[in-house]
């Protein structure tokens, strides 16, 4: 199991990004210095519980959510198995209707009065 900071590090990261927010807005928000993000971010500071709660609520989380794996191997092996499905699926539709639009122009071929 990976060191809870690491953990937070890495989420931090990853739910700050994904709110569209620079350090500088983040830091903003919680009323810290964009210095302070950037050291939280490196993992050279851990956050007391107070700015732990405005973070998560900036980020529009709860506070447990920046300390749980988020991509752990088996959330990862289940999306590649239903990527996987669904590119099966995808190709087993496009050569089924190429299929059958071959058949249709044959047939159609076949019963069309030929020109003299």
């Amino acid at each position: 199991m990976k060191r809870l900071g690491t953990i937070f590090i890495k989420n931090l990261k990853e739910y700050r990004k994904k709110c569209g927010y620079t350090q500088a807005q983040l830091a903003e928000k919680v009323k810290v210095t964009p210095h302070y993000i950037g050291m939280l971010e490196m993992g050279r500071n851990f956050p007391a519980t107070d700015l732990i709660e405005r973070i998560a609520k900036a980020l529009n989380i709860e506070m447990y959510e920046l300390f749980v794996e988020t991509h752990s191997p088996a959330k990862e092996l289940e999306k590649l198995r239903l990527d996987i499905i669904n590119e099966i699926k995808k190709t087993i539709t496009e050569t089924v209707i190429e299929t059958v639009r071959e058949a249709f122009e044959e047939n159609i071929n076949r019963c069309s009065p030929k020109s003299k």
